[in-house]
């Protein structure tokens, strides 16, 4: 990775430099094969070529059909087409989790739907469903306890005959901690089997009514856990390219067929009418190159247990070297690359700007949520105060970090945090 003099970067969980070997692939596409992908003629079809296989390359590696796959312009257009999505999908059609619902069901007539998330989700999801909440919608938050994890009996209770979407992110972004995503794929399904069976006697509407949708925000996990999303279970999943070393701008929905979803973006007719606008084709190019380069990383697992050694070792380091730290996030449940710390009687932003001084750059949290002055909302989850939320900075490692970045951050760290504490003790 190209660094300033004496950089160490260590915000991977906020963004990644491109991979080299993706600005090689898009390049062509920039220049030579610039046409629009929906025009007909030569220079347009050969980027609509490049879509395609940009499309097979995501789909391979997520293990479904080419035409489930929906280009974005990143994770929280995704995000916000998945749940919204469903949810007008409702009001148009009836209960969105089967092609055939007949329009006007009695639920969809009722105009009320029932969705489920947990507290702690990106603020793209959180958003979204508090807009749906003031248009009636009704909204389960769930717990998460001290570890960061949502129990999958949790889940299972708060689903309702009118629940018509599960939104869960399988990595939160601050914390790094990993959701049960198929375990709680495998109560979904469970659910609709015995739904079935149950409806033997019943009428078709009600089978409907009890069949959410199951929705993941994939966007920190693809780098390092499981992504099939026939052994995960579930029915919408979104990425986002920038995370992966791919371009920033692009991303993608994962809607598996039969999931109805309505368009919140009219327009013309591209990505099979979900998502309206001229597609950005030299990303998508991008975005599957580095999904490319990504699955032949992870089928060679070395990378995931160097990072996972090096956050190790940096998590040890902190804790024995600094007096009144604690990890945030169950220890064992979380993903390889993140670490999130708190500092007693230091505040998180000065602690990051000092570090930024020594030309190490990490984190207090969410990158969407850094021009906010609110504790995070995660931490909060977790059942910390605000002054103890405020006092937390959040260390992610990637591809490009190495061992001698860890131990730069452990020369400086110590001395920050002491500097600190002295100016908070007056």
């Amino acid at each position: 990775m190209p660094k300033r003099k004496s950089q160490v970067y260590l915000d991977y969980a906020a963004t990644t430099p491109v991979d080299p070997r993706v600005i090689e692939a898009m390049e062509p596409y920039l220049f030579e094969k610039f046409g629009n992908a929906s025009s007909l003629h030569t220079i347009g079809q050969e980027s609509a070529k490049a879509v395609d296989r940009a499309r097979n390359q995501v789909a391979k590696f997520l293990d479904c059909k080419p035409m489930e796959v929906i280009f974005t312009s990143g994770a929280t257009e995704a995000n916000n087409t998945a749940i919204k999505g469903v949810a007008y999908a409702l009001k148009k059609y009836g209960n969105p989790s089967a092609s055939s619902s007949p329009r006007g069901s009695r639920l969809s007539r009722a105009g009320q739907g029932h969705i489920i998330t947990t507290k702690i989700e990106h603020p793209c999801v959180l958003e979204s469903c508090r807009y749906l909440e003031k248009q009636g919608f009704k909204i389960t938050y769930l717990p998460v306890y001290k570890n960061g994890v949502v129990k999958v009996s949790d889940v299972k209770k708060a689903i309702t005959k009118k629940t018509i979407l599960i939104s869960i992110m399988y990595v939160n972004n601050e914390i790094g901690t990993i959701q049960p995503i198929a375990e709680i794929g495998k109560l979904i399904k469970d659910i609709k089997s015995q739904t079935t069976k149950y409806s033997s006697n019943s009428s078709r509407q009600a089978v409907q009514a009890i069949k959410p949708v199951f929705h993941v925000d994939a966007t920190q996990a693809i780098n390092y856990l499981d992504c099939n999303v026939n052994r995960l279970g579930v029915d919408l999943m979104s990425l986002s390219a920038h995370k992966i070393y791919g371009p920033k701008g692009v991303g993608a929905l994962y809607v598996r067929k039969g999931t109805q979803i309505e368009p919140f973006v009219h327009g013309g007719h591209q990505e099979y009418g979900v998502r309206a606008g001229t597609i950005n084709h030299p990303g998508i190019v991008g975005f599957g190159k580095a999904i490319e380069i990504l699955q032949e990383t992870r089928n060679k697992k070395q990378e995931t247990r160097r990072i996972e050694e090096l956050r190790d070792d940096l998590i040890k380091g902190i804790l024995l070297s600094i007096p009144g730290t604690r990890l945030n996030g169950d220890k064992k449940m979380r993903v390889a690359n993140n670490i999130n710390i708190s500092f007693d009687n230091v505040e998180g932003e000065s602690l990051l700007i000092l570090l930024d001084f020594k030309g190490i750059a990490v984190s207090t949290g969410s990158a969407c949520a850094s021009g906010s002055l609110e504790p995070s909302h995660v931490l909060m989850a977790l059942g910390r105060g605000p002054l103890e939320a405020h006092g937390s900075i959040r260390i992610t490692l990637g591809r490009f970090t190495r061992e001698s970045d860890i131990k730069k951050l452990l020369a400086v760290l110590p001395k920050a945090v002491e500097k600190l504490k002295k100016i908070s003790m007056g």
